[in-house]
């Protein structure tokens, strides 16, 4: 197997994409597809499913395809999903409260598990089962709990402030919800999740009449 640095970000996103195409169709009772099915219904090419797929071994059988289930689990091993990870939400508005009560999460293998926010009227209100405890003092329990991955839901003003906390409690991976990107260790990650951006991809495409 290639070193991670080796792999293109496209490939592990499209990973995710044909996991879930996958999952669909094993829960239709699908046993076998073909490479070129998974590339058409998610609009790639054949060739490029199975360059991704051969980063990370040799899967499926000519004339035979992929075998549903045992690819939905390998490709579970490539991306980490196959045990569960334990889930920190910071930021308990709105955007974080839905995040708390989304058990669809658990589903993938991640439970969030602690809830943060530093506002007096938040903490120690009970959301999804959870107690709201004081972003400043959480290291403790991330550390205890071996928590290595977050959410972040602040306002883009308290979000560094939010990451470099995290960062000492020794959080790897942040899904970050906050407009900006926050300054962080190289070996600290992180996937912004920007709305307005997505909603831009759509208006453009739409007035560009493009695909």
């Amino acid at each position: 197997m290639p070193k991670k640095s080796d792999i293109p970000k496209a490939t592990v996103t499209r990973l995710s994409k044909y996991l879930r195409f996958l999952e669909y169709e094993n829960e239709r009772g699908r046993e076998t597809i073909s490479s070129r099915e998974v590339g058409e219904r998610l609009q790639y090419t054949d060739t490029q499913v199975r360059k991704d797929l051969t980063y990370f071994g040799q899967f499926g059988s000519p004339g035979v395809g992929y075998h549903v289930e045992e690819l939905i689990g390998e490709i579970r091993k490539i991306l980490g999903t196959d045990r569960k990870w334990q889930v920190a939400v910071v930021g308990i508005g709105n955007l974080g409260r839905a995040l708390a009560a989304n058990k669809s999460f658990l589903q993938k293998g991640f439970e969030v598990v602690a809830l943060y926010d530093n506002a007096p009227d938040v903490i120690g209100m009970e959301v999804a089962g959870m107690t709201v405890q004081n972003v400043d003092a959480f290291s403790d329990y991330i550390r205890e709990n071996e928590i290595s991955l977050a959410v972040i839901a602040v306002p883009a003003t308290e979000a560094q402030k939010v990451v470099d906390l995290m960062v000492k409690a020794e959080i790897k991976g942040f899904l970050n919800f906050a407009p900006i990107h926050p300054v962080a260790p190289d070996d600290v990650f992180f996937v912004t999740v920007d709305l307005a951006v997505l909603f831009e991809q759509l208006t453009f495409r739409i007035g560009h009449g493009s695909r």
